[in-house]
């Protein structure tokens, strides 16, 4: 058990003894999701957190009209869930998506509050998750905002370098905030100019 990925993920900023690790072990739930199943849908309450062990999940947010946004995607090592939701204990407002077959490590959100008065250093570690979740948010909104096509895709390209080669290019798209044929037309001139 020590040598799961999620307890390297956690030794980057704090440090657990045996007796905690196993507590906070005892407290996951491990589930294997098939390829396009949902672990969490939109109106469904958030009630868990969840730690990606293997594999790749997307969240997104589909509209009335069906178009679907994707806001973000958790390659292995990354922690997703509906942020707001999740804290608040309210409808989701995004889908959670396995992009191919994954192992996720689920956290409830009452085993969160548990364990942050059983090991307090815990609330440590999720501030500075949760802080750096929002800093990427905050730059992503400012990219949107500031950056071309083009350049929201380099930034991508940077951000997910895993996920770029194991999505499809309308999710990408999805991402970006541009259509799938701008996409491929964008790539096809990136190629173009780029020198060989």
């Amino acid at each position: 058990m020590e040598d799961l990925l999620i307890l390297k993920n956690i030794s980057r900023h704090i440090s657990l003894s045996g007796q905690e690790i196993s507590y906070f072990i005892s407290l996951l739930k491990e589930k294997k999701v098939q390829k396009k199943e949902l672990i969490l849908k939109q109106q469904q309450v958030c009630k868990e957190i969840s730690f990606v062990q293997s594999g790749i999940l997307r969240a997104f947010y589909l509209d009335a009209a069906g178009k679907e946004s994707t806001i973000m995607f958790a390659v292995s090592d990354w922690w997703i869930t509906d942020m707001f939701c999740f804290i608040n204990q309210q409808p989701a407002m995004l889908n959670i998506e396995a992009l191919e077959d994954s192992i996720i490590l689920q956290l409830q959100k009452d085993s969160l509050d548990e364990l942050y008065l059983k090991i307090p250093k815990f609330e440590r570690f999720f501030r500075i998750m949760m802080q750096n979740a929002y800093i990427r948010e905050q730059l992503r909104v400012i990219e949107n905002l500031s950056l071309s096509a083009e350049e929201r895709y380099d930034s991508f390209l940077q951000k997910y370098p895993l996920a770029a080669q194991r999505v499809t290019q309308k999710q990408i798209a999805s991402y970006l905030g541009v259509t799938p044929e701008f996409l491929s037309t964008m790539k096809i001139n990136k190629q173009k100019n780029t020198p060989s």
